[in-house]
């Protein structure tokens, strides 16, 4: 217990120099609070309950999450799963599916189930990712459109939206979400740092006022939160809803667990803690709908503003809930106004921006296995459900890896390698070089242990990495060789490759995945690997 609970020593660097923490949860803030409504009506509580999940799951997990620099709120993948849960079972059964997913969650944080994250392949990522994206702009096209629709799926909404709009088309809301999204796209691109959804919202609802354009409103929300109530929760209704439960304590860890991997990725030296994680996203879960609040996760492009404003603690995180809580204590009256079409332009604009474009084509160049599973899992996300989609996904995976592990286990008799230098270890190391076998397959499931240890090499100038015994190698490994091969080259230390297999070349080659330098940083043996780095980088020597 005492492991997942927040410690002194993580808040004293924000006492300390609190400025640039302050400063980035305002941005943060800023950026938040159009996704806040947005996401709240999808999912169809409304845009108070967006609002009540921001401030009190956002200041619930940042205190107690697992990442210093992870922001919390309502999410368009955990809205594309409450969409039917709405229609089945109404606003309490949201409300009671969040608390139990809570509870779930601070069980998987106590049983150790953070670390399984690690586990997924980069493509059934890449693919629900992309899937998320397109599910999240179909539910926009009611309210882009200006029209009610109906659907079981989302697709099947967007197309009655659709026809609804042809039988009758007008183009105020239309036009309107399409310039928010324009103008977030490409004041985004070229100012990062402003927040233009912010700004757009703003002159689209002052515009609509001045000229009493005929748009939907958001409406009066109340004027701050409602005393936290547990009137919502039906004993009768638990067995029922323990599905839809399960399933939204998948996606929140699922979510919540990939952006906390990819703001390490974004900062330096950073590193969080997968089961702490858990347990605060479920405490956040626990006390949003107390307050009115939908399911929270952590939200990956709020964690990405976060990092990229500056911030260095959880302090920014938690000022984010705050100036968010006396946006609805005092502006309340104001968000009433904003129209809906705006909102839905926000939601469109970060569709296009949640989804790489040069990473999935990355992974469709890199296998054709890979590329398969993130296209299953990217149809299954649209046509079905996100956990089936990640389920399935990770199904294929396994098939292919398998597949993958079984060709390449073949008994050869093969002579002694008398390339081999283990008996020149010390003189190596004391030229500060050193050469590192990786023997086996580097896929999905070894590939994150395999990081750990070679970025945790210290007192070195080369780094020769000897790949001639792998014997498998996917699109996650050479991602994770990448990150590897990156943290080392920021540390100044060269990185070579000896023994390297054509496939393997063509591979890493595909996703940008080999050393500095390229081709001739790859060798056809260790030896001439290391009488490169000897007779070319003489700061190897000089460095003793």
């Amino acid at each position: 217990m005492r492991l997942l609970l927040p410690t002194w020593s993580e808040w004293k660097p924000a006492f300390r120099a609190p400025g640039t923490d302050l400063l980035s949860g305002l941005v943060v803030a800023l950026v938040a609070l159009p996704l806040a409504l947005g996401f709240g009506i999808s999912s169809g509580l409304g845009a108070a309950a967006g609002l009540a999940t921001a401030v009190i799951a956002g200041a619930l997990a940042a205190v107690f999450g697992g990442s210093r620099f992870q922001v919390s709120g309502p999410t368009g993948a955990m809205t594309v799963v409450l969409v039917p849960i709405v229609a089945e079972h109404g606003a309490s059964g949201v409300l009671t599916v969040g608390l139990m997913a809570g509870v779930l969650l601070v069980a998987l944080a106590f049983a150790g189930v953070g670390r399984a994250v690690r586990f997924i392949p980069a493509p059934v990522i890449e693919g629900f990712t992309a899937g998320i994206a397109v599910v999240i702009a179909l539910q926009q096209f009611p309210g882009a459109l200006g029209v009610k629709a109906e659907g079981e799926k989302v697709w099947q909404s967007a197309f009655d939206a659709v026809r609804e709009f042809a039988d009758n088309p007008h183009a105020t809301a239309p036009v309107t979400a399409l310039v928010v999204a324009v103008v977030i796209l490409i004041g985004g691109r070229y100012l990062p740092k402003l927040p233009f959804a912010l700004v757009a919202v703003l002159v689209a609802t002052v515009v609509a006022s001045i000229f009493d354009l005929p748009l939907a409103r958001i409406g009066t929300i109340p004027a701050g939160l409602p005393a936290p109530s547990l009137d919502f929760v039906r004993l009768d209704d638990l067995t029922a809803l323990l599905l839809p439960a399960l399933a939204v304590a998948a996606l929140a860890a699922l979510e919540s667990l990939l952006s906390a991997t990819a703001a390490d990725a974004m900062a330096v030296g950073a590193s969080h803690n997968p089961d702490r994680e858990l347990f605060g996203q479920g405490l956040a879960n626990i006390a949003a709908p107390l307050f009115g609040g939908v399911p929270a996760t952590g939200a990956i492009a709020r964690t990405a503003v976060n990092v990229r404003s500056g911030a260095r603690t959880r302090l920014a995180a938690l000022t984010h809930a705050v100036i968010l809580a006396g946006i609805v204590y005092l502006a309340a009256g104001l968000v009433a106004d904003i129209p809906i079409a705006a909102l839905a332009g926000v939601l469109l604009a970060t569709t296009v921006r949640m989804v790489e474009t040069a990473s999935l084509a990355a992974i469709a160049r890199a296998s054709r296995g890979d590329a398969i599973v993130m296209a299953v899992t990217f149809f299954v996300t649209v046509a079905l459900d996100l956990v089936t989609a990640v389920v399935i996904g990770i199904g294929f995976a396994l098939v292919l890896a398998v597949r993958a592990i079984a060709r390449e286990a073949n008994l050869h008799q093969v002579p002694l390698d008398e390339t081999d230098h283990l008996g020149e270890e010390h003189e190596l190391l004391r030229d500060h070089i050193v050469a590192y076998r990786i023997d086996g397959p580097l896929f999905f499931a070894a590939a994150h242990r395999f990081l750990l240890e070679l970025a945790d090499v210290a007192d070195v100038k080369v780094v020769i990495l000897r790949m001639s015994r792998v014997t498998a190698l996917d699109t996650t490994g050479a991602r994770v060789l990448e990150d590897a091969i990156t943290k080392l080259q920021h540390r100044h230390i060269t990185v070579l490759m000896s023994g390297l297999r054509e496939d393997h070349r063509r591979r890493l080659a595909a996703m940008s995945a080999l050393p500095a330098g390229g081709d001739d940083a790859v060798f056809p043996d260790t030896g001439a690997a290391i009488t490169y780095a000897r007779r070319f980088l003489p700061t190897a020597r000089r460095a003793h």
